[in-house]
């Protein structure tokens, strides 16, 4: 047991200073400044991706290439505080899996989806030791205490890949390609599964592992990210560069 962070816990605990930037909050998770910047989900999205979408309805990727996964859902709209409290949760501030939990299990109640089991978005053995744990494992098994619903391990990732954040999609779908294998004995035949990652920007590794998924039995699959980017169309100049 470490007695220096049980005394620093119960002396200075999490929810008196802010998860964002630190300051003191008096017994709430965010300071008003960057509450104020924490963009929430909740208004105009596209009922597949999930993404912020400038009119309610199916983004035109979604209708151009529709996902794997039945329906994808996050919380928040991944820019300003969510971005600070998304890099502190993937870079030791493992304990904000709980407050990440609590706000995807309010966000996944207005699909009504039954869910039979829960996965996440696994990493390499070399990149898991490397950050002490996988951030998409700690938020599932949060979300499944909530939800009374089990996590499994189904699939492995196999091959390092390099940072997707500025590959268009199909870069990111050529890199993805033979990084994922579904573990022997996966108890998904007939079964709908919930995929849990932080992240959610073009769908390319959701739409990889759902296909593992489905391979391994799995009838439907949904997706909970904390947060997801706005979608945005390209215009055709971008489009032409992004093919390139």
């Amino acid at each position: 047991m470490n007695f220096g962070k049980l005394i620093k816990e119960n002396l200075f605990p999490l929810s008196f200073t802010c998860d964002a930037c630190g300051i003191e909050t008096f017994g709430t998770n965010l300071c008003p400044d960057c509450l104020k910047n924490l963009t929430f989900n909740n208004k105009r999205c596209c009922p597949i991706c999930g993404r912020k979408v400038a009119q309610p309805e199916i983004c035109m990727e979604c209708k151009a290439k529709p996902p794997l996964f039945e329906i994808a859902v996050s919380p928040l709209i991944y820019e300003g505080t969510s971005i600070k409290l998304i890099h502190k949760f993937k870079n030791g501030d493992a304990y904000l899996k709980d407050y990440f939990a609590d706000l995807i299990v309010k966000k996944l109640a207005e699909t009504n989806a039954v869910i039979d089991y829960l996965t996440f978005v696994p990493m390499t053995k070399r990149a898991e030791r490397k950050r002490g744990y996988n951030q998409s494992k700690l938020l599932a098994e949060s979300i499944s205490k909530r939800l009374n619903i089990p996590v499994v391990s189904v699939i492995e990732k196999i091959k390092e890949t390099p940072e997707q954040k500025s590959l268009s999609l199909k870069a990111r779908t050529e890199n993805l390609k033979g990084s994922f294998k579904v573990q022997s004995g996966t108890p998904l035949i007939s079964k709908t599964v919930l995929l849990v990652d932080d992240i959610f920007t073009t769908g390319a590794t959701a739409d990889a592992i759902s296909y593992k998924l489905f391979t391994a039995g799995a009838t439907k699959v949904f997706l909970a990210t904390v947060a997801s980017v706005e979608y945005k169309p390209l215009t055709n100049k971008e489009n032409k560069q992004t093919e390139v």
